[in-house]
């Protein structure tokens, strides 16, 4: 059986000056044609989020981005360890609740 051939690597240029943005928060929408993921910076307390950047993606390209996602938070894992997903909550809480000052130390006797 012949293998297939593989496409050849593309180089990626980062251009002077892209903004890079940091999304705690993302919708995902699609239609028969397309994936839509916008990403967002949501602050505690806040109602609104104002999205910072957005992909547009076919189906094909959208699956295999979530399978080289996959791969690369494996590799992740083995690296540095499980991450751990909150249970019993909603992800949003966990990520937004109100901010938890650290107990002040216990004083000495």
């Amino acid at each position: 059986m012949p293998s297939t051939p593989r496409p050849a690597p593309v180089n990626l240029e980062v251009p002077p000056g892209l903004e890079v943005i940091y999304a705690n928060l993302a919708r995902i929408s699609h239609s028969p044609a397309d994936i839509v993921l916008d990403f967002a910076h949501a602050l505690p307390g806040e109602a609104k989020a104002d999205v910072k950047a957005r992909l547009l993606m076919s189906p094909l390209s959208a699956k295999l981005f979530y399978r080289a996602l996959g791969e690369n938070l494996a590799r992740y894992e083995a690296a540095f360890g499980e991450i751990n997903v909150p249970v019993n909550s909603s992800l949003a809480e966990h990520l937004f609740r109100p901010h938890q000052p650290p107990e002040p130390p216990a004083e000495k006797n």
